[in-house]
């Protein structure tokens, strides 16, 4: 049974998590950073019961909505503690005792609520089909046109916790030299099935326990990210944009792809995340990346250096669904049907401009880390009809290697089928105008 204290703190760090726009990750790092008393063993149980938490938040507000009871912070812990740790009113109030650093004493109607929940289970044969696998109804249509007969299943995959999946800088290690280092630490770590500097360790640990985050040999990144990266298949010496840079974990892996040779620009619209993807691209050695932040996806320095670069990845900003198991919180944020919209024109915006960028012959990759058709494959298909000079480079010839595992022209990773993160990506190219023939004349 977790201790009343660290009940406590899961329930400081819920409240904090629903009560700002970051994402959890960042809440809870902030969180730790101020508590440096917990021990790593605490600090594992508090993140799993808040994640926990808001991996089954659709279920618990369902109970909590039929019995008339809030769905506020404490009444989902409570409800938790009944339905999927099957404690007595009696070890709630133990737990609930008002003590020091324990959560305060249990309310008449708390303790009512823990009655009316006994001997129940997360799940119940009313409960929509939506709500049991904790789909936001914005996103069920959407959803169920990109998966069809799939759907359930595709949906209970991101309810499952991911592994701990790591890239290795190939600029200052291998991956077989860190896989070794990671076996004397008895840790159970295999080499990730596609992505070529992948290393997965099957369930989060302590990342103190992994001191080559320090030196910057490794990064924390899912496979399906690192292949995103790799398609763009960045050459020693080539001149390369990523435009949505964010805080630089796919420039990071451009930049070991290029060993250190060639040009990059690592471009946002955010200036605190421009300044850590600085920060990470020192920390790794790389030093043949610039950093820019941008007014906008039409900044001028587009215009200026059109025509200019041999590769541009765009990771756009997307609604984040394929990134639900991870994220469990993004479900619940800010997004909807007006929300979707604007994120789809955006996208399509910064398509359009970050293409001027694509020298004549030159690859462009389209990305995101959503698992929705309107993100996606429509992007791509109304960018292709509006820009002629560009064909989709299928997958079979834009990396052999992965097309058997991704089955179509494009890269479509769900955590269901491919046990990554959901991704989508494709390759396009600007295709070099054609040498005129000679008339023969001198």
């Amino acid at each position: 049974m977790i201790p009343a204290p660290l009940l406590q703190a899961t329930l400081d760090l819920l409240s904090e998590v629903e009560s700002t726009p970051r994402p959890a990750d960042a809440v809870t790092s902030a969180y730790f950073r101020a508590h440096r008393h917990f021990s790593d063993r605490d600090r594992g149980a508090i993140m799993e019961l808040l994640y926990d938490l808001l991996r089954h938040r659709a279920r618990l507000g369902w109970w909590l909505n039929r019995l008339g009871s809030s769905g506020n912070p404490r009444n989902r812990l409570v409800a938790w503690l009944v339905l999927a740790e099957a404690r007595t009113l009696e070890q709630m109030q133990r737990l609930f005792s008002g003590a020091k650093f324990a959560p305060a004493a249990l309310t008449e109607r708390e303790a009512a609520l823990a009655r009316a929940l006994q001997g129940g289970s997360l799940d119940h044969p009313e409960m929509p089909e939506e709500v049991r696998l904790e789909c936001p109804h914005w996103a069920v249509a959407p959803l169920r046109r990109r998966f069809g007969a799939a759907f359930g299943a595709e949906m209970a995959a991101t309810l499952a916790a991911p592994s701990l999946d790591l890239r290795v800088n190939q600029i200052k290690a291998s991956r077989a030299s860190v896989l070794r280092g990671l076996k004397e630490l008895g840790l159970d770590a295999e080499a990730t099935a596609l992505a070529p500097q992948g290393i997965r360790l099957p369930e989060r640990l302590s990342l103190a326990r992994l001191p080559w985050l320090k030196t910057g040999e490794v990064e924390i990144q899912d496979e399906g990210s690192q292949l995103v990266a790799a398609l763009l298949d960045a050459q020693p010496g080539e001149r390369v944009v990523d435009f949505c840079a964010g805080a630089g974990g796919k420039t990071l892996a451009i930049a070991s792809q290029m060993n250190n040779r060639g040009r990059i620009v690592a471009c946002d619209v955010n200036e605190a995340r421009v300044k850590r993807c600085a920060e990470r691209l020192r920390n790794a050695g790389v030093h043949n990346t610039e950093v820019r932040v941008l007014a906008s996806e039409t900044d001028r320095w587009v215009k200026r250096h059109k025509l200019s670069f041999d590769r541009v990845l765009i990771d756009a900003p997307c609604s984040g669904t394929g990134t639900w198991r991870r994220n469990p919180d993004a479900r619940w944020r800010e997004t909807g049907e007006d929300g979707l919209a604007n994120l789809v024109a955006l996208q399509a915006r910064i398509l359009a401009s970050a293409a001027r960028l694509v020298k004549p012959g030159g690859r462009l990759v389209y990305a995101t880390c959503s698992l929705l058709p309107d993100e996606n494959e429509d992007q791509v298909t109304a960018f292709l009809a509006a820009n002629p000079a560009f064909r989709l480079v299928p997958m079979g010839e834009a990396a052999p290697e992965l097309a058997e595992a991704v089955g179509g022209d494009t890269l479509s990773l769900t955590p269901a089928r491919h046990e990554t993160d959901g991704f989508f990506a494709a390759v396009l190219q600007r295709v070099a105008p054609v040498a005129q023939p000679s008339d023969g004349k001198a």
